[in-house]
C-alpha cells in the first residue's frame, strides 16, 4: 500500500484551491486558477494559512508573472478591488500580453521540478510527508502539490 502524507506535515491544507492542473478558461494558462483563488482568500480572510503564504506571490505564482511579465503585486490589486467576478477576468485580461505562450509556458510548469535540482527538492519534501517511498512517482512540483491537496492517492 502506498502512503499517503502525514496530516498536518506541510501544514495546513487549503483543499478548496483549484487543481493546479487546471487550465484558466479564457487564456489556458496553468496555476493561473490557483493563484487567482489565492488571492481571493487573502482578500477575505486577510492572509493565507503560512503553508501557503511562503509562496504566495513568489514560487510558481511568481515564475507565472514572469513569464507574462506582469507584477504579481498587479493581479492581487485586481482581485482586491474588482467588484464582480466578470470584471476581474476583464481586467485580468487587459493586464496580460495579447499572446500568453500558453503552450510554452503550460511546458514548463509541468515540468517544474524535473530537473536534478527539482528531484532532490521532491525527494526532501517527499520525506518530510512521511512517503519517500512516492520518490519516482510523483515527478513533477504541479504533482507534489496535486499529492499534498489529496487529488493524487
Amino acid at each position: 500500500m502506498t502512503s499517503k502524507p502525514i496530516p498536518g506535515s506541510t501544514g495546513e491544507i487549503l483543499t478548496s484551491l483549484p487543481s493546479a492542473y487546471l487550465p484558466h478558461a479564457a487564456t489556458g494558462l496553468l496555476h493561473l486558477p490557483r493563484f487567482l483563488a489565492k488571492c481571493r482568500y487573502v482578500k477575505a480572510h486577510g492572509a493565507l494559512p503560512a503553508s501557503y503564504a511562503k509562496n504566495y506571490k513568489r514560487g510558481l505564482d511568481r515564475f507565472l508573472c514572469l513569464h507574462l511579465g506582469i507584477d504579481p503585486d498587479a493581479v492581487e490589486k485586481i482581485v482586491f478591488t474588482a467588484g464582480e467576478e466578470i470584471e476581474v477576468e476583464q481586467r485580468l485580461l487587459e493586464l496580460l500580453p495579447k499572446d500568453v505562450r500558453a503552450h510554452q509556458w503550460n511546458r514548463n510548469y509541468v515540468q517544474k521540478g524535473m530537473t536534478p535540482a527539482g528531484q532532490e527538492f521532491l525527494r526532501e519534501a517527499l520525506t518530510a510527508m512521511g512517503c519517500a517511498d512516492r520518490v519516482g512517482e510523483i515527478k513533477s512540483v504541479p504533482d507534489l502539490i496535486e499529492f499534498d491537496e489529496g487529488r493524487i492517492e
